[in-house]
């Protein structure tokens, strides 16, 4: 076995097929969308092209740039939610009672599609019969929001589902890690005097320092390019006051049927995409990365 996995060809023969699966179903569509990019086209007729005009309008265009802060809104707001999925992962994870019920439970949210989730707040959200308002009388609100109807507060309501959408996602990754935590070391710890909280912040949370970077990465990048749960619940609306890149993008190519800017669009979301994930582990990069062994 040693003497087959040491042959070049035999490794250049296992991976030859997931190379090529990645370069047609992914680096190839890229190079494709950055093609696109440069002609005018409906999607359906003849391509003509205009060089680099749908870049240099994409640069010029205000709605795209409130629809790009729009996302970074969103990545923000996902970013510091990793917080509050943090310590619900570290009361888990301390043997309290019914913590395998309630690891079911946060994870539910994971089982539905993005499509039935919209549906489900969307009926919260009413502003007539929804859980949200009647909650609000409860409590003596007079004048209940019209949530998805108001542009002040359109979007800020449609953060709400998304995080409760990848709780359980998040909280299970954090749960996984903070378990591989060597008991003995929380046992010698708690034999010197230390407080949970002190365990929770000294010990846990930088043993699992790597995985908190990666859950960062993700959330800033998912929020970066998210899509349907805005889609289905307001289209961008009302007045583009929730639009994000991805719906922007949407709407340009199968609503304008204008192809080749939408491709522009997308081209420019992997790039920003891209520039945030660089960013990112730039900004969570430690000493101890460069170690080496």
């Amino acid at each position: 076995m040693r003497n087959v996995m040491s042959n070049k060809f035999v490794i250049t023969l296992y991976t030859l097929p997931a190379l090529l699966l990645i370069l047609v179903l992914i680096y190839i569509p890229i190079v494709l969308t950055g093609y696109y990019g440069l002609m005018d086209w409906n999607g359906i007729g003849e391509m003509t092209f205009i060089g680099l005009d749908n870049y240099i309008k994409l640069m010029q265009d205000g709605k795209f740039w409130t629809s790009a802060g729009h996302s970074f809104l969103l990545a923000l707001f996902s970013t510091l939610s990793l917080l509050i999925y943090l310590a619900i992962s570290l009361v888990l994870a301390s043997k309290i009672k019914g913590a395998d019920i309630l690891r079911k439970i946060y994870l539910i949210p994971m089982l539905l599609s993005s499509v039935a989730i919209a549906q489900l707040w969307l009926k919260i959200f009413d502003p007539s019969n929804g859980m949200a308002n009647r909650l609000l009388e409860f409590f003596g609100v007079q004048n209940t929001p019209i949530w998805l109807a108001d542009p002040n507060i359109a979007l800020y309501a449609i953060f709400i589902p998304i995080v409760w959408q990848y709780a359980g996602f998040y909280i299970l990754i954090y749960y996984a890690a903070l378990k591989n935590v060597p008991e003995e070391i929380v046992e010698a710890a708690k034999i010197d005097g230390a407080t949970p909280l002190q365990i929770a912040f000294k010990i846990k949370i930088p043993l699992i320092s790597g995985v908190f970077k990666v859950t960062i990465m993700l959330a800033i990048v998912g929020s970066l390019k998210y899509f349907d749960l805005i889609y289905v619940m307001t289209g961008g609306g009302p007045n583009g006051a929730s639009e994000v890149m991805a719906s922007y993008m949407y709407k340009e190519a199968f609503k304008l049927n204008n192809f080749g800017y939408a491709s522009a669009i997308g081209f420019g979301l992997l790039v920003i995409c891209l520039g945030m994930t660089w960013l990112t582990s730039r900004l969570t990069k430690s000493k101890n990365d460069d170690v080496q062994y």
